[in-house]
């Protein structure tokens, strides 16, 4: 199973940064007074949808170069070493 861990993080962090930005947008402005006039929810919403399109791009552009241990040439070398040391089983 090739599952690289970034995809669901970032899928994750992606719909929830969409829903608290959705929220900041739409939410009245004297929710903020308490924080100073700063729509917080809306600055994190998109601190968050940032970092979930990057961990699915990165996470997208790491499944596509992984490869099997049998099929690269380090993955053969230490297949290699470890059947002459007598340590496969």
């Amino acid at each position: 199973m090739r599952l690289d861990i970034r995809l669901p993080i970032g899928l994750m962090f992606t719909i929830l940064g969409a829903l608290l930005t959705g929220f900041g947008l739409v939410a009245d402005k004297a929710v903020y007074q308490r924080s100073l006039g700063i729509n917080v929810n809306l600055w994190w919403g998109v601190v968050m949808l940032v970092f979930g399109i990057i961990m699915v791009l990165l996470g997208r552009r790491g499944t596509a170069t992984a490869r099997l241990t049998e099929e690269s040439p380090e993955g053969k070398k230490i297949e290699e070493m470890e059947h002459q040391a007598g340590l496969e089983q």
